[in-house]
């Protein structure tokens, strides 16, 4: 097809979103970078107009006007009644002829994998678990947070450092360095004054995340509450990741689990650790790696794969997205 454009790929996450236009043999003829995909804060509309800017840059860039298949991967797609209104919106925008619509864990998961076949477990902001199998065969979760059975993820381990940190400084909980490290981190001198600059605003919210490192340095420096959080954040992954693989009759096989988004690519010791060692007793057949590379090349071998593309063509994909 020389270089017709055959796929737009689409990873849109909570932070940012990156788009490829790919040649049906896998050359990418452009990419783009836009902001943040977050259809519950502004609305499905607004949201796919901001994924929309960076679309025609990449059309600009690779002189298309729309391609034969959309393979988008995201954010905040965690139900398949969102993922088809998903869908309809992008199609409505007539960048393809057809359209796919994954929430965006399945991106790290297939650029993980030489084939379609793992599980990836992602623990960013927040936490989710996919898994698939090269006959279609998926396995998900709602997770939408703590009413889907969540636990984790860099919001919710600032969350719960602050939960007892307070209740140490107050004397309700047990002792915990995190009653002095937490608030150190904003220059402030006890739990009291945090609590009252988060309340008051004197420091924004979106800063709590900056807790999640501060909760990982003293679990390192061996405060023993700090650590119990860290591990139950592992025993959170572990378990995830056991049930996609049961659910898709996966334990019995050599399976690859990848573990992606900014807590786990951190590689904290104590949490790469226990979560090597429960994966060994419960899965034993599990070959956990974390994965680096960039989502939107996953979203761009499902495209390929949906085309039957030959292995060659998901070749010269990654290879570009390698460099």
């Amino acid at each position: 097809m020389g270089l017709t454009a055959s796929l737009l790929a689409v990873d849109a996450g909570n932070s940012k979103t990156d788009v490829a236009v790919v040649t049906a043999d896998g050359e990418v003829l452009a990419t783009a970078r836009g902001g943040a995909f977050r259809p519950p804060a502004v609305g499905v509309e607004r949201a796919v107009d901001t994924l929309a800017e960076a679309v025609a840059r990449a059309f600009a860039a690779a002189g298309v006007t729309s391609v034969e298949h959309v393979s988008a991967c995201l954010a905040n797609a965690d139900l398949p009644v969102e993922e088809e209104q998903l869908a309809a919106a992008l199609d409505a925008r007539a960048w393809g002829t057809s359209v796919d619509v994954r929430n965006d864990t399945f991106a790290l998961l297939r650029a993980g994998v030489d084939e379609p076949l793992g599980v990836a477990v992602v623990c960013g902001a927040g936490v989710n678990c996919v898994g698939m199998r090269p006959d279609g065969r998926t396995a998900r979760f709602p997770a939408i947070g703590r009413l889907s059975g969540d636990w984790g993820g860099g919001w919710g381990l600032a969350e719960e450092a602050l939960w007892h940190a307070a209740r140490a400084a107050d004397g309700r909980g047990e002792p915990t360095e995190l009653a002095r490290t937490l608030p150190a981190h904003f220059g402030l001198g006890s739990m009291y004054a945090l609590i009252e600059a988060l309340h008051l605003r004197h420091i924004e919210p979106v800063r709590r995340h900056e807790l999640t490192p501060v909760l990982f340095a003293t679990a390192a420096d061996g405060d023993p509450l700090a650590r119990a959080v860290v591990d139950r954040q592992a025993d959170e992954v572990v378990a995830m990741a056991t049930v996609a693989l049961t659910r898709l009759d996966l334990l019995a096989e050599e399976t690859p689990v990848l573990l992606g988004g900014s807590v786990l690519a951190a590689r904290h010791p104590q949490l790469d650790d226990r979560i090597r060692h429960l994966l060994t007793s419960r899965a034993p057949k599990a070959v956990p790696r974390v994965v680096t590379a960039r989502p939107v090349l996953g979203a761009a071998l499902l495209g390929l794969d949906r085309a039957g593309a030959p292995p060659g063509a998901h070749a010269r994909v990654r290879a570009h997205f390698a460099t």
